[in-house]
């Protein structure tokens, strides 16, 4: 599970190290891990002319040209018609304001009807101001 997108559809297979990715960040942070331990390893995902990829969806693989790619023709996996190019959907912080269910309890709602309310709770009959004091 890709930590970074959280909408990922496909798995990209690195051809440096012969392994399988969600995305080329997640490989970035494990070959860090293991550079911390060997020197050697480090490296990044080469550009090619051809990626492959494994569907999350049906599990086979298949291979794009993304020099020859399209998003809207080429943006579904081959075998089962799965739409792996899409917007990516990050993780970011967000401030979120948590009550009850307003269905059940909506005290915390304001209802903007209860000013008008108030004010006609407010006239007396004897009042000389206003609606009030009309006649007919």
């Amino acid at each position: 599970m890709c930590k970074h997108i959280l909408n990922q559809q496909v798995s990209i297979r690195a051809p440096c190290c012969k392994r399988w990715f969600d995305c080329a960040e997640c490989h970035a942070e494990i070959t860090e891990k293991e550079a911390s331990l060997d020197q050697n390893k480090i490296h990044n995902i080469p550009p090619r002319e051809e990626m492959e990829l494994g569907c999350k969806k049906c599990k086979k693989v298949f291979r794009i040209r993304p020099a020859e790619f399209d998003e809207e023709a080429d943006g579904f996996c081959p075998r089962c018609d799965n739409q792996f190019y899409v917007e990516a959907k990050t993780p970011r912080a967000e401030l979120k304001v948590e009550s009850d269910d307003v269905r059940v309890d909506a005290r915390m709602l304001k209802d903007q009807r209860m000013k008008q309310m108030k004010e006609l709770w407010d006239l007396d009959v004897w009042d000389d101001e206003g609606e009030a004091a009309r006649l007919g």
